[in-house]
């Protein structure tokens, strides 16, 4: 894996949460960026998603007590 090709893929992701993607970077990605490399980068940043959120729902239950 070519250096900082991790975070450029985990970047391409984090923007494709959003749906917030220029065309002239989406085309860069799609020429330098692995399948394989996008589908782990997708796998870490929806698990960081849900654990943030399954942590933000506890923080606001405790709140409650």
């Amino acid at each position: 894996m070519a250096k900082g090709a991790g975070l450029k893929a985990a970047l391409a992701v984090f923007w494709s949460f959003f749906g917030v993607r220029k065309r002239r970077d989406y085309d860069d990605d799609a020429q330098s960026l692995t399948p394989a490399q996008v589908i782990v980068a997708g796998l870490v940043g929806g698990a960081v998603f849900v654990l943030t959120m399954l942590l933000l729902v506890y923080f606001v239950l405790q709140l409650m007590k």
